[in-house]
């Protein structure tokens, strides 16, 4: 069966990996989304946007992001939040924790490079 199918079906062969925990790191929150992306299209096809929602919530955790996820959850209870499905809770993480200037980042890490700091 293609994986397509699968994805399709919601059951997926063998495991699936759940995301790191993101605690703010502006070079992981793609991949961040990415891993929930995968998880939630093989293994949340009958859950509901609130269910989604939550879900992706437990992973973020650790210092301003818990503030920041605390915000988001106070605004929910009260009825207030502007975040209805996933997709626009990863928006917002875009938005609040997404690299600010990638072309200085790159930069950045070329600088260390040529100066022989870094471990790759």
């Amino acid at each position: 069966m293609a994986i397509e199918q699968l994805l399709l079906k919601g059951q997926t062969q063998g495991e699936t990996a759940k995301p790191s925990l993101f605690d703010r790191e502006r070079e992981k929150v793609v991949e961040f989304i990415n891993a929930c992306h995968l998880y939630i299209n093989m293994r949340m096809k009958g859950s509901n946007e609130k269910e989604k929602i939550l879900w992706v919530l437990t992973y973020i955790q650790g210092g301003v992001v818990e503030i920041w996820k605390e915000n988001i959850l106070e605004e929910r209870r009260q009825g207030l939040s502007l975040v209805k499905t996933v997709e626009e809770l990863f928006t917002k993480m875009r938005e609040e924790f997404g690299e600010f200037d990638k072309e200085s980042r790159k930069i950045d890490k070329l600088r260390l490079l040529e100066q022989g700091r870094t471990n790759m």
